[in-house]
């Protein structure tokens, strides 16, 4: 990873396949860290946007240093979806029983 004052240029890409799925680089390397099988179930990396990332900066679902630090350690950051919460699983359940 290459920085500048604690600062890394990322980019991020979204996954074609999954939704909320994204992928962090380290923008002057690319994708050419990413394993080939994490890619072919990523699906098409899509251009979402590019950060300069610092240690302190505010993420959504999680914390810049840990996008830093897996892009030091692996050369990317895979941010999975979010779970899903029981109470919306009930929606798209087969009902059992039927209620009237």
């Amino acid at each position: 990873m290459t920085t500048l004052d604690g600062k890394l240029l990322c980019e991020i890409f979204k996954s074609a396949r999954h939704d909320e799925m994204y992928l962090y680089v380290d923008k002057r390397r690319g994708l050419v860290d990413v394993p080939e099988a994490l890619l072919a179930r990523f699906g098409t990396p899509l251009p979402a946007m590019t950060l300069i990332l610092t240690p302190d900066k505010p993420l959504a679902r999680t914390s810049a240093a840990a996008v830093m630090a897996a892009i030091a350690d692996k050369g990317f950051y895979l941010q999975m979806p979010p779970a899903k919460e029981e109470y919306l699983l009930d929606l798209y359940r087969t009902p059992t029983e039927a209620r009237y």
